[in-house]
């Protein structure tokens, strides 16, 4: 068996080596912010190894492994430097693809979260990653961070073991249609407020930074908090699932913002319906979210999907569509109804388990074939 030898990140040509999800200027080491980010190598030899680093306070890290396109494991990494096995033994002149990537979504309540790749440690050599020649963009909340996608229908903890980008519909559409991704999501967040009325959580206000969420000193060193370079990376559509919290929020206590000590509250009328003032936050946060969209991916078909966890807002969400398409004449969006969640296919917390993700990406990978002429 030949030696090891260690390969930093910077040193594999870019022909080389597949960086998923958004990234910033930095290279060495390799920040990844994003649930779905990691890094996709093509290699010989019998062995190979990942060198990490992350940092953690409340939420640990938790990454994935697939070779040749199949399931391998995953794993927890406690803070500090990792090297990880990510095969071994394995015939040495067969080309074997390896992906792996974060589980954990960005984490915004964390400031000490994140992820860097360092290098690898290999006894064979890098080959070309094949070339991706379709894109997606996948913007969303829990359930596009995957969240309870792993564990029992009765485990309830909010922890990083249950979240995933493994068992989630968008990594899952993104591999039945060959395609790359980004992932961009948040649990608990809206597209107008948070599920507990937080008016600051909703992901229009970051989207246009490499990872508005990833905030601390830290993470801006790492260029989280620089302006998105869209003009690197654009998708030939952008699926948003978004209103699952705003519909939350009409149910919850009343917020009061520590930034400006206002308090916000998105109310119902005394007969249960919800107050039409309110609703129209959302419509509005809907029109000028698509214009945000269409400003920085002018070519993209935008599908806004939801329903995963309730279709409450259904109207509410066509009716900002609608507008938009009115003030723009863009027709180039649709709205798609994804399948509910169901008794039998909910994971952990409440939210939608494997089966249900497997559903979700059923029908929306037979959505974009057919919108988009993909065979």
């Amino acid at each position: 068996m030949s030696e090891l030898r260690y390969v930093e990140i910077k040193d594999i040509p870019a022909e080389n080596i597949h960086i998923l999800g958004r990234m910033g200027k930095q290279r060495q080491p390799l920040p990844i912010f994003f649930n779905g980010g990691g890094v996709e190598v093509v290699v010989t030899g019998s062995e190979l190894w990942i060198e990490l680093e992350t940092e953690s306070d409340f939420q640990e890290m938790w990454v994935a492994v697939e070779i040749n396109g199949a399931f391998i494991s995953r794993q927890m990494l406690l803070p500090g430097e990792h090297s990880i096995c990510l095969f071994r033994s394995m015939d040495p002149a067969a080309s074997k693809r390896v992906r792996i990537y974060r589980e954990l979504q960005a984490m915004n309540d964390d400031e000490v979260v994140n992820l860097l790749v360092k290098g690898f440690k290999l006894n064979g050599e890098f080959k070309s990653v094949p070339k991706y020649e379709r894109k997606l963009e996948f913007i969303g909340d829990s359930i596009t961070s995957g969240e309870g996608s792993y564990g029992a229908f009765e485990d309830v903890d909010w922890i990083a073991m249950y979240m995933s980008a493994s068992v989630n519909y968008a990594t899952m559409t993104a591999k039945a249609l060959s395609a790359d991704y980004h992932l961009v999501s948040q649990g608990g967040w809206g597209v107008f407020v948070g599920w507990d009325n937080d008016i600051r959580h909703n992901l229009p206000s970051v989207y246009e930074k490499v990872c508005g969420l990833a905030n601390g000193d830290r993470n801006k060193a790492l260029g989280a908090a620089d302006e998105y370079d869209f003009d690197s990376w654009q998708p030939d559509a952008i699926i948003v699932n978004l209103g699952t919290n705003d519909a939350t929020s009409f149910d919850q206590a009343e917020f009061v913002n520590p930034e400006d000590g206002k308090t916000y509250k998105m109310r119902r009328n005394e007969d249960g319906t919800r107050n039409r003032e309110d609703e129209l936050k959302i419509v509005s946060a809907v029109e000028n979210f698509l214009t945000m969209l269409r400003k920085h991916s002018p070519k993209a078909h935008i599908v806004w999907c939801y329903g995963m966890l309730g279709c409450d807002l259904n109207l509410v969400i066509t009716e900002g569509m609608n507008r938009y398409k009115e003030k723009t004449g863009d027709q180039n969006i649709a709205f798609f109804q994804l399948p509910n969640t169901k008794m039998d296919t909910y994971g952990s917390h409440m939210h939608p388990g494997r089966k249900s993700h497997e559903n979700a990406s059923k029908e929306l990978v037979d959505y974009l074939k057919t919108k988009l002429n993909w065979e």
